[in-house]
Protein backbone atom coordinates (compact mmCIF):
# COMPACT_ATOMS: atom_id res chain seq x y z
CA UNK A 1 0.00 0.00 0.00
CA UNK A 2 1.59 2.92 -1.00
CA UNK A 3 1.66 6.37 1.36
CA UNK A 4 -0.03 9.12 -0.29
CA UNK A 5 2.68 12.14 -0.82
CA UNK A 6 2.41 15.23 1.70
CA UNK A 7 0.37 18.07 0.92
CA UNK A 8 1.17 21.41 0.48
CA UNK A 9 0.26 22.93 4.04
CA UNK A 10 -2.23 25.19 3.71
CA UNK A 11 -2.06 28.95 4.33
CA UNK A 12 1.48 29.01 3.69
CA UNK A 13 1.74 29.40 -0.39
CA UNK A 14 5.17 30.72 -1.47
CA UNK A 15 5.55 34.00 -2.91
CA UNK A 16 5.14 32.78 -6.34
CA UNK A 17 2.46 31.60 -5.78
CA UNK A 18 0.61 34.69 -3.92
CA UNK A 19 1.92 36.81 -6.95
CA UNK A 20 0.47 34.24 -9.58
CA UNK A 21 -2.72 34.06 -8.10
CA UNK A 22 -2.72 38.32 -7.89
CA UNK A 23 -1.64 38.26 -12.09
CA UNK A 24 -4.17 35.79 -13.00
CA UNK A 25 -6.82 37.37 -11.25
CA UNK A 26 -5.57 40.62 -12.74
CA UNK A 27 -5.00 39.87 -16.55
CA UNK A 28 -8.22 37.02 -16.65
CA UNK A 29 -10.55 40.38 -15.01
CA UNK A 30 -11.64 41.30 -19.03
CA UNK A 31 -11.03 38.47 -20.28
CA UNK A 32 -13.32 36.02 -18.48
CA UNK A 33 -16.39 38.88 -19.04
CA UNK A 34 -15.41 39.15 -22.62
CA UNK A 35 -16.14 42.39 -24.68
CA UNK A 36 -19.17 43.24 -22.21
CA UNK A 37 -20.64 46.71 -22.97
CA UNK A 38 -18.47 47.51 -25.56
CA UNK A 39 -19.74 45.13 -27.98
CA UNK A 40 -22.72 46.35 -27.28
CA UNK A 41 -21.57 49.89 -28.32
CA UNK A 42 -19.51 48.58 -31.20
CA UNK A 43 -22.72 46.58 -32.78
CA UNK A 44 -24.92 49.63 -32.14
CA UNK A 45 -22.42 52.62 -33.35
CA UNK A 46 -20.62 50.94 -36.08
CA UNK A 47 -22.46 48.16 -37.56
CA UNK A 48 -26.22 49.66 -37.19
CA UNK A 49 -27.54 46.19 -35.02
CA UNK A 50 -31.55 47.40 -33.58
CA UNK A 51 -31.49 45.99 -29.73
CA UNK A 52 -33.36 42.75 -30.56
CA UNK A 53 -30.15 41.87 -32.84
CA UNK A 54 -27.52 43.19 -29.64
CA UNK A 55 -29.36 41.49 -27.29
CA UNK A 56 -29.02 37.88 -29.07
CA UNK A 57 -25.49 38.31 -29.94
CA UNK A 58 -25.15 39.32 -26.01
CA UNK A 59 -26.85 36.72 -24.75
CA UNK A 60 -24.62 34.00 -27.10
CA UNK A 61 -21.16 34.14 -24.76
CA UNK A 62 -24.12 33.19 -22.28
CA UNK A 63 -25.61 30.49 -24.20
CA UNK A 64 -21.74 29.22 -24.94
CA UNK A 65 -21.46 29.40 -20.95
CA UNK A 66 -25.11 27.76 -20.21
CA UNK A 67 -23.67 24.79 -22.40
CA UNK A 68 -20.80 23.69 -20.87
CA UNK A 69 -20.47 25.57 -16.73
CA UNK A 70 -21.77 22.45 -15.30
CA UNK A 71 -19.19 20.44 -17.50
CA UNK A 72 -16.55 23.00 -17.08
CA UNK A 73 -16.66 22.89 -13.24
CA UNK A 74 -17.04 18.88 -13.25
CA UNK A 75 -13.74 18.94 -15.42
CA UNK A 76 -12.03 20.96 -12.88
CA UNK A 77 -12.50 18.84 -9.70
CA UNK A 78 -11.50 15.39 -11.69
CA UNK A 79 -8.09 17.00 -13.41
CA UNK A 80 -4.55 17.27 -12.50
CA UNK A 81 -4.10 19.90 -15.76
CA UNK A 82 -5.73 22.76 -13.54
CA UNK A 83 -3.54 25.59 -15.15
CA UNK A 84 -3.34 23.91 -18.91
CA UNK A 85 -7.23 24.22 -19.14
CA UNK A 86 -6.91 28.18 -18.05
CA UNK A 87 -4.47 28.58 -20.70
CA UNK A 88 -6.35 26.85 -23.89
CA UNK A 89 -9.01 28.64 -22.51
CA UNK A 90 -7.77 31.90 -22.59
CA UNK A 91 -6.30 31.06 -26.19
CA UNK A 92 -9.99 30.49 -27.06
CA UNK A 93 -11.02 33.51 -26.34
CA UNK A 94 -8.39 35.74 -28.09
CA UNK A 95 -9.73 33.90 -31.12
CA UNK A 96 -13.42 34.75 -30.85
CA UNK A 97 -12.29 38.01 -29.94
CA UNK A 98 -10.05 38.82 -33.57
CA UNK A 99 -12.63 36.56 -35.26
CA UNK A 100 -15.34 39.37 -34.90
CA UNK A 101 -13.22 42.47 -36.25
CA UNK A 102 -12.16 40.36 -39.41
CA UNK A 103 -15.12 39.32 -40.13
CA UNK A 104 -18.18 40.99 -38.15
CA UNK A 105 -21.08 39.32 -39.61
CA UNK A 106 -23.92 38.37 -37.59
CA UNK A 107 -22.95 34.10 -37.80
CA UNK A 108 -19.67 34.98 -37.41
CA UNK A 109 -20.33 37.62 -33.67
CA UNK A 110 -23.01 35.13 -32.51
CA UNK A 111 -20.71 32.07 -33.00
CA UNK A 112 -17.66 33.75 -31.80
CA UNK A 113 -19.78 34.90 -28.47
CA UNK A 114 -20.71 31.45 -27.85
CA UNK A 115 -17.05 30.52 -28.42
CA UNK A 116 -15.42 32.89 -25.67
CA UNK A 117 -18.98 32.05 -23.27
CA UNK A 118 -18.31 28.39 -23.14
CA UNK A 119 -13.91 29.23 -22.52
CA UNK A 120 -14.52 31.54 -20.16
CA UNK A 121 -16.81 28.99 -18.16
CA UNK A 122 -13.30 27.08 -17.30
CA UNK A 123 -11.92 30.66 -15.09
CA UNK A 124 -14.71 31.05 -12.37
CA UNK A 125 -14.06 27.28 -10.94
CA UNK A 126 -10.21 27.15 -11.91
CA UNK A 127 -9.44 30.20 -9.80
CA UNK A 128 -11.63 29.23 -7.31
CA UNK A 129 -9.77 25.78 -7.05
CA UNK A 130 -6.86 26.54 -7.53
CA UNK A 131 -7.40 29.16 -4.63
CA UNK A 132 -8.78 26.41 -2.13
CA UNK A 133 -6.21 24.07 -3.59
CA UNK A 134 -2.81 26.26 -2.04
CA UNK A 135 -4.60 27.98 0.83
CA UNK A 136 -7.20 25.94 1.97
CA UNK A 137 -10.26 26.56 3.71
CA UNK A 138 -9.45 28.35 6.26
CA UNK A 139 -7.85 31.14 4.17
CA UNK A 140 -10.42 31.03 1.92
CA UNK A 141 -12.33 34.06 2.62
CA UNK A 142 -9.20 36.01 2.83
CA UNK A 143 -7.53 35.18 -0.29
CA UNK A 144 -10.72 35.29 -2.38
CA UNK A 145 -11.29 39.04 -1.56
CA UNK A 146 -8.00 39.49 -2.50
CA UNK A 147 -8.39 37.74 -5.94
CA UNK A 148 -11.48 39.84 -6.28
CA UNK A 149 -9.83 42.92 -5.79
CA UNK A 150 -7.27 41.96 -8.48
CA UNK A 151 -9.88 41.24 -10.54
CA UNK A 152 -11.08 44.98 -10.41
CA UNK A 153 -7.99 46.33 -10.01
CA UNK A 154 -7.58 44.44 -13.44
CA UNK A 155 -10.87 45.64 -14.87
CA UNK A 156 -9.60 48.91 -14.00
CA UNK A 157 -6.43 49.03 -16.02
CA UNK A 158 -8.27 47.16 -18.74
CA UNK A 159 -11.10 49.87 -19.11
CA UNK A 160 -8.55 52.15 -18.76
CA UNK A 161 -6.83 51.30 -21.88
CA UNK A 162 -9.77 50.01 -23.53
CA UNK A 163 -11.46 53.88 -23.64
CA UNK A 164 -8.15 55.30 -24.37
CA UNK A 165 -7.73 52.76 -27.18
CA UNK A 166 -11.18 53.09 -28.47
CA UNK A 167 -10.82 56.93 -28.47
CA UNK A 168 -8.00 57.32 -29.87
CA UNK A 169 -7.42 54.20 -32.45
CA UNK A 170 -11.26 52.84 -32.86
CA UNK A 171 -13.12 49.90 -31.49
CA UNK A 172 -10.97 47.37 -32.67
CA UNK A 173 -8.42 48.24 -30.71
CA UNK A 174 -10.65 47.15 -27.65
CA UNK A 175 -11.13 43.29 -29.28
CA UNK A 176 -7.02 43.12 -29.60
CA UNK A 177 -6.40 44.23 -25.79
CA UNK A 178 -8.88 41.57 -24.37
CA UNK A 179 -6.83 39.10 -26.82
CA UNK A 180 -3.96 40.34 -25.44
CA UNK A 181 -4.95 39.67 -21.83
CA UNK A 182 -5.62 36.34 -22.78
CA UNK A 183 -2.27 35.55 -23.62
CA UNK A 184 -0.68 37.22 -20.39
CA UNK A 185 -3.58 35.43 -18.50
CA UNK A 186 -2.40 31.50 -19.96
CA UNK A 187 1.57 32.54 -19.23
CA UNK A 188 0.75 33.82 -15.60
CA UNK A 189 -1.20 30.55 -14.64
CA UNK A 190 1.65 28.16 -16.52
CA UNK A 191 4.38 30.08 -14.13
CA UNK A 192 2.15 29.04 -11.00
CA UNK A 193 4.11 25.99 -9.11
CA UNK A 194 2.33 23.06 -9.66
CA UNK A 195 3.62 21.45 -6.46
CA UNK A 196 1.83 23.56 -4.45
CA UNK A 197 -1.50 23.02 -5.49
CA UNK A 198 -3.34 20.08 -3.37
CA UNK A 199 -5.76 18.88 -5.98
CA UNK A 200 -7.94 17.23 -3.54
CA UNK A 201 -8.72 20.27 -0.90
CA UNK A 202 -8.83 22.06 -4.44
CA UNK A 203 -12.43 20.41 -5.18
CA UNK A 204 -12.93 20.52 -1.30
CA UNK A 205 -13.04 17.36 0.32
CA UNK A 206 -12.09 16.28 3.31
CA UNK A 207 -8.69 16.97 4.76
CA UNK A 208 -8.06 12.75 5.40
CA UNK A 209 -9.65 12.13 1.92
CA UNK A 210 -6.78 11.09 -1.28
CA UNK A 211 -9.41 13.17 -3.52
CA UNK A 212 -11.45 10.35 -4.77
CA UNK A 213 -13.09 9.16 -1.72
CA UNK A 214 -16.21 11.11 0.15
CA UNK A 215 -17.49 12.99 -3.20
CA UNK A 216 -21.39 13.32 -2.78
CA UNK A 217 -23.22 11.98 -5.69
CA UNK A 218 -24.89 14.74 -8.14
CA UNK A 219 -28.42 13.40 -6.91
CA UNK A 220 -27.44 14.40 -3.31
CA UNK A 221 -26.16 17.76 -4.35
CA UNK A 222 -29.39 19.01 -6.02
CA UNK A 223 -31.62 17.57 -3.38
CA UNK A 224 -29.78 20.24 -0.95
CA UNK A 225 -32.79 22.65 -0.58
CA UNK A 226 -29.71 25.17 0.93
CA UNK A 227 -28.28 24.86 -2.71
CA UNK A 228 -31.53 25.17 -4.50
CA UNK A 229 -32.46 28.54 -2.87
CA UNK A 230 -29.42 30.04 -3.06
CA UNK A 231 -29.06 29.05 -6.53
CA UNK A 232 -32.40 30.90 -7.43
CA UNK A 233 -31.60 34.06 -5.69
CA UNK A 234 -28.14 34.08 -7.66
CA UNK A 235 -29.97 33.25 -10.69
CA UNK A 236 -32.25 36.81 -9.97
CA UNK A 237 -29.47 38.28 -8.94
CA UNK A 238 -27.69 38.17 -12.84
CA UNK A 239 -31.22 38.30 -14.30
CA UNK A 240 -31.45 42.00 -12.63
CA UNK A 241 -27.72 43.01 -12.77
CA UNK A 242 -26.74 41.49 -16.34
CA UNK A 243 -28.58 43.84 -18.84
CA UNK A 244 -28.28 47.18 -17.13
CA UNK A 245 -24.78 48.27 -17.77
CA UNK A 246 -25.32 47.22 -21.82
CA UNK A 247 -28.37 49.34 -21.53
CA UNK A 248 -26.90 52.00 -20.38
CA UNK A 249 -24.23 52.16 -23.50
CA UNK A 250 -27.41 51.97 -25.49
CA UNK A 251 -29.48 54.63 -24.39
CA UNK A 252 -26.25 57.01 -24.03
CA UNK A 253 -25.01 55.43 -27.97
CA UNK A 254 -28.49 57.53 -29.40
CA UNK A 255 -26.85 61.37 -28.27
CA UNK A 256 -22.89 60.31 -28.50
CA UNK A 257 -20.70 58.71 -31.06
CA UNK A 258 -17.17 58.93 -30.56
CA UNK A 259 -17.07 59.65 -26.90
CA UNK A 260 -19.45 56.78 -26.34
CA UNK A 261 -16.32 54.46 -25.61
CA UNK A 262 -14.76 56.79 -22.77
CA UNK A 263 -18.21 57.44 -21.19
CA UNK A 264 -18.42 53.52 -20.99
CA UNK A 265 -15.22 52.91 -19.29
CA UNK A 266 -15.47 55.79 -16.90
CA UNK A 267 -18.57 53.87 -16.03
CA UNK A 268 -16.84 50.58 -15.45
CA UNK A 269 -13.96 52.56 -14.11
CA UNK A 270 -16.24 53.98 -11.39
CA UNK A 271 -17.83 50.75 -10.29
CA UNK A 272 -14.22 48.99 -10.34
CA UNK A 273 -12.38 51.21 -8.24
CA UNK A 274 -15.57 50.41 -5.87
CA UNK A 275 -15.12 46.86 -5.89
CA UNK A 276 -11.55 46.53 -4.52
CA UNK A 277 -12.15 47.91 -1.39
CA UNK A 278 -15.86 46.47 -1.22
CA UNK A 279 -14.40 43.15 -2.20
CA UNK A 280 -11.50 43.12 0.98
CA UNK A 281 -14.26 44.44 3.18
CA UNK A 282 -16.95 41.64 2.00
CA UNK A 283 -14.45 39.18 2.88
CA UNK A 284 -13.74 40.13 6.60
CA UNK A 285 -17.49 40.80 6.93
CA UNK A 286 -18.35 37.59 5.99
CA UNK A 287 -15.94 36.02 8.62
CA UNK A 288 -17.89 38.06 11.56
CA UNK A 289 -20.94 39.28 10.61
CA UNK A 290 -22.03 36.01 8.24
CA UNK A 291 -22.75 35.91 4.89
CA UNK A 292 -26.27 36.47 4.56
CA UNK A 293 -26.05 40.15 5.96
CA UNK A 294 -23.05 40.77 3.84
CA UNK A 295 -25.36 39.31 0.92
CA UNK A 296 -28.38 40.84 1.44
CA UNK A 297 -26.60 44.11 0.73
CA UNK A 298 -25.25 43.69 -2.33
CA UNK A 299 -28.99 42.54 -3.30
CA UNK A 300 -30.63 46.08 -2.00
CA UNK A 301 -28.66 47.70 -4.35
CA UNK A 302 -29.70 46.42 -7.43
CA UNK A 303 -33.75 47.88 -7.50
CA UNK A 304 -32.38 51.00 -6.58
CA UNK A 305 -29.82 51.33 -9.32
CA UNK A 306 -32.63 50.34 -11.62
CA UNK A 307 -34.51 53.01 -10.65
CA UNK A 308 -32.06 55.78 -10.60
CA UNK A 309 -31.32 54.73 -14.33
CA UNK A 310 -34.78 56.11 -15.42
CA UNK A 311 -34.33 59.42 -13.70
CA UNK A 312 -31.53 60.42 -16.11
CA UNK A 313 -29.77 60.10 -19.37
CA UNK A 314 -26.63 62.57 -17.85
CA UNK A 315 -23.59 60.79 -18.36
CA UNK A 316 -21.93 62.23 -15.53
CA UNK A 317 -25.29 61.04 -13.81
CA UNK A 318 -24.66 57.61 -14.99
CA UNK A 319 -21.61 57.15 -13.91
CA UNK A 320 -22.10 57.93 -10.52
CA UNK A 321 -25.14 55.86 -10.45
CA UNK A 322 -22.47 52.79 -11.36
CA UNK A 323 -21.13 53.04 -7.45
CA UNK A 324 -23.82 51.11 -6.74
CA UNK A 325 -22.74 48.39 -8.70
CA UNK A 326 -19.52 48.55 -7.19
CA UNK A 327 -20.90 47.61 -4.41
CA UNK A 328 -23.41 44.70 -5.18
CA UNK A 329 -20.84 43.00 -7.57
CA UNK A 330 -18.18 43.34 -5.77
CA UNK A 331 -19.90 41.73 -2.80
CA UNK A 332 -21.34 38.92 -4.90
CA UNK A 333 -17.80 37.71 -6.51
CA UNK A 334 -16.61 37.53 -2.90
CA UNK A 335 -19.72 36.02 -0.45
CA UNK A 336 -21.04 33.56 -3.68
CA UNK A 337 -18.00 31.63 -3.46
CA UNK A 338 -17.86 31.42 0.22
CA UNK A 339 -21.30 30.01 0.17
CA UNK A 340 -20.50 27.24 -1.92
CA UNK A 341 -17.87 26.62 -0.11
CA UNK A 342 -19.85 26.15 3.11
CA UNK A 343 -22.05 24.24 1.69
CA UNK A 344 -20.00 21.75 -0.29
CA UNK A 345 -17.13 21.33 2.73
CA UNK A 346 -15.93 17.76 2.73
CA UNK A 347 -18.16 16.97 -0.14
CA UNK A 348 -15.85 16.85 -2.99
CA UNK A 349 -17.75 18.48 -4.98
CA UNK A 350 -17.16 22.18 -4.57
CA UNK A 351 -16.24 23.07 -8.08
CA UNK A 352 -19.09 20.91 -10.04
CA UNK A 353 -21.44 22.79 -7.36
CA UNK A 354 -19.75 26.23 -8.94
CA UNK A 355 -20.45 24.97 -12.24
CA UNK A 356 -24.52 24.42 -11.59
CA UNK A 357 -24.91 27.40 -9.91
CA UNK A 358 -23.10 29.30 -12.57
CA UNK A 359 -24.64 27.60 -15.41
CA UNK A 360 -28.09 28.78 -13.62
CA UNK A 361 -26.81 32.13 -12.81
CA UNK A 362 -26.01 32.25 -16.55
CA UNK A 363 -29.24 31.25 -17.81
CA UNK A 364 -30.64 33.87 -15.93
CA UNK A 365 -28.09 36.82 -17.48
CA UNK A 366 -28.95 35.21 -20.90
CA UNK A 367 -32.38 36.07 -19.95
CA UNK A 368 -31.37 39.32 -18.77
CA UNK A 369 -29.99 40.88 -22.16
CA UNK A 370 -32.31 39.35 -24.87
CA UNK A 371 -35.86 40.00 -22.71
CA UNK A 372 -34.63 43.44 -21.76
CA UNK A 373 -33.77 44.06 -25.37
CA UNK A 374 -37.05 43.50 -26.57
CA UNK A 375 -38.72 45.06 -23.97
CA UNK A 376 -36.76 48.24 -24.76
CA UNK A 377 -37.42 47.68 -28.32
CA UNK A 378 -41.87 47.52 -27.23
CA UNK A 379 -41.31 50.14 -24.46
CA UNK A 380 -38.16 51.99 -24.09
CA UNK A 381 -35.27 52.68 -21.97
CA UNK A 382 -37.46 53.03 -18.75
CA UNK A 383 -39.56 49.39 -19.17
CA UNK A 384 -36.80 47.90 -19.37
CA UNK A 385 -34.41 49.42 -16.35
CA UNK A 386 -38.30 49.05 -14.12
CA UNK A 387 -38.96 45.48 -15.26
CA UNK A 388 -35.38 44.43 -13.70
CA UNK A 389 -35.40 46.66 -11.28
CA UNK A 390 -38.67 44.28 -10.29
CA UNK A 391 -36.61 41.14 -10.49
CA UNK A 392 -34.18 42.55 -8.19
CA UNK A 393 -37.29 43.19 -5.33
CA UNK A 394 -38.11 39.76 -6.27
CA UNK A 395 -34.91 38.35 -5.55
CA UNK A 396 -34.13 40.29 -2.31
CA UNK A 397 -37.33 39.08 -0.77
CA UNK A 398 -36.66 35.19 -1.08
CA UNK A 399 -32.81 35.40 -0.25
CA UNK A 400 -34.22 37.23 3.27
CA UNK A 401 -36.85 35.34 3.76
CA UNK A 402 -35.81 32.09 2.40
CA UNK A 403 -32.53 31.23 3.21
CA UNK A 404 -30.11 31.14 6.63
CA UNK A 405 -26.55 31.37 7.60
CA UNK A 406 -24.13 29.59 5.83
CA UNK A 407 -20.76 30.37 7.75
CA UNK A 408 -21.47 26.87 10.15
CA UNK A 409 -22.63 24.79 7.69
CA UNK A 410 -19.86 22.74 7.99
CA UNK A 411 -20.14 22.20 11.99
CA UNK A 412 -20.98 18.77 11.24
CA UNK A 413 -17.84 18.11 9.16
CA UNK A 414 -15.18 15.37 10.24
CA UNK A 415 -13.10 16.85 12.36
CA UNK A 416 -9.72 16.40 10.35
CA UNK A 417 -10.92 18.78 7.73
CA UNK A 418 -11.53 21.49 10.40
CA UNK A 419 -8.63 20.94 11.83
CA UNK A 420 -6.60 24.25 12.60
CA UNK A 421 -4.42 25.34 9.62
CA UNK A 422 -0.95 26.82 9.77
CA UNK A 423 -0.93 30.64 10.48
Amino acid sequence: MSVPAPRPPACEPSARSIYCLDGLNFFLADVRDGLGPYLAIYLTSRQHWDPSKVGVAMAAMLVGTIATQSFAGALIDRIRWKRAAVAIAAGAVAAGCLAMILLPSFPVVVASQALIGAAASIFPPAIAALTLGIVGHACLANRTGRNEAYNHLGNVAAAVAAGAAGYLLGYWSIFVLVALMAALSAATVMALPEGEIDHARARGAGEGDDGKAGAESVFELIEDRRLLIFTACAVMFHFANAAMLPLVGQKVTQGMDRGTAVLMSACIITAQVVMIPVAIAASRLAETWGRKPVFLIAFAVLPVRGLLYTMTADPYALVAIQLLDGIGAGIFGVVSILVVADLTRGTGRFNLTQGMIATATAIGAALSNVISGYIVKAGGFDAGFLTLAGIAVAGLALYALGTSETRDAAADVPAGDLAPQPS
